[in-house]
């Protein structure tokens, strides 16, 4: 509802918005090597391992930084979408 909420308010475009509904309606069981981005897209990185709350340690590509996030607010990416 939130990114609808946020396309509506003009703040997200509609293919952020799309994007994020979408993941939203499939269910990825993330786990350590696989590429991930934030739901905006705009930060793109790898699985490092998921701890034992159920949140996840990863990386964005070319950064040596580790982030805690929850897993649903990182979407799997499809091997097409990583080239």
């Amino acid at each position: 509802m939130s990114a609808i909420a946020h396309y509506i308010a003009g703040v997200l475009d509609r293919e952020s918005m799309a994007s994020i509904v979408e993941s939203l309606s499939v269910s990825a069981e993330l786990k350590a090597g696989d590429q991930v981005k934030t739901l905006r897209g705009t930060t793109r990185g790898k699985i490092v391992r998921v701890l034992a709350d159920g949140r996840v340690a990863w990386k964005p590509t070319g950064s040596n930084s580790e982030l805690i996030a929850l897993p649903e607010s990182l979407v799997l990416e499809s091997p097409e979408s990583a080239a």
